[in-house]
């Protein structure tokens, strides 16, 4: 816990986040043109589903980050009520808009993955849904805090939205599993995947690309609102002088 509240400090996080923005964004698109070369051209197409594949290079990443935004939230949210963290409350916000693109991205790359493979652009089955319901309920958060935020609240109300919001997080990764579906089960786990190695190596580049994208997207959003702040405040400042 101190090593926690040591970031409290507005300035001091401003410190050590001005730098690595623009090392995670640069690394993280680096990365991602490298997973894309290997992806599209030093990978063999797949025996059933030929170059349809390939989009698991976006998909996958992207629906990785919508629930990992997600859980970035709620974990934020848990710091900002439990531990009253100065930032918790800013990260929670900065994630919100990033985590929803990407939910969404990962619903269109996953509906012009299932037109060649299902024969339809949209089913209504576990994972599909549930997805869709991560999309309303990050745009129900980002609605929420903005209203808390125009009638001066204390953040409270978006966070306890944000930790019930994670319920959501286990349905999707086990929607495959409870239900049987139209889409895939499990395809990639923690000691062995389904997916043949020719075909599954660049998507740890990929991962990590988006990944360092995301997290650069994050700090860049909190350095904004913290700037934000601080005019705010210095404004009020001189109304009073």
């Amino acid at each position: 816990m101190p090593t926690l509240h040591a970031f409290a400090n507005p300035a001091r996080f401003l410190k050590i986040a001005r730098p690595l923005t623009p090392a995670l964004f640069w690394a993280g698109v680096v990365l991602v043109a490298i997973g894309c070369w290997a992806g599209l051209t030093q990978t063999p197409p797949d025996y059933l589903q030929g170059e349809t594949v390939r989009i698991l290079y976006i998909h996958v990443p992207a629906a990785w980050l919508g629930m990992g935004g997600w859980s970035g939230i709620a974990i934020s949210s848990i710091m900002f009520l439990v531990w009253r963290h100065p930032l918790a409350n800013v990260a929670a916000r900065a994630i919100a808009m990033p985590g929803a693109v990407f939910a969404t991205l990962c619903l269109i790359t996953g509906s012009i993955w299932g037109r060649p493979t299902w024969g339809t652009w949209w089913q209504w089955d576990g994972r599909l849904t549930s997805m869709l319901l991560l999309v309303f309920v990050y745009l129900g958060y980002m609605a929420l805090a903005r209203a808390d935020a125009d009638r001066g609240g204390d953040g409270r109300v978006p966070a306890i939205y944000g930790i019930a919001g994670s319920v959501l997080l286990p349905i999707i990764r086990y929607s495959v599993v409870w239900w049987n579906t139209l889409h895939q089960g499990p395809s990639i786990g923690l000691t062995s995947s389904t997916i043949a190695g020719s075909i599954l190596w660049p998507l740890p580049i990929m991962l990590a690309g988006f990944t360092f994208v995301f997290a650069a997207i994050v700090l860049m959003r909190m350095r904004a609102t913290l700037a934000t702040f601080k005019a705010e405040a210095r404004m009020r400042r001189m109304a009073r002088a």
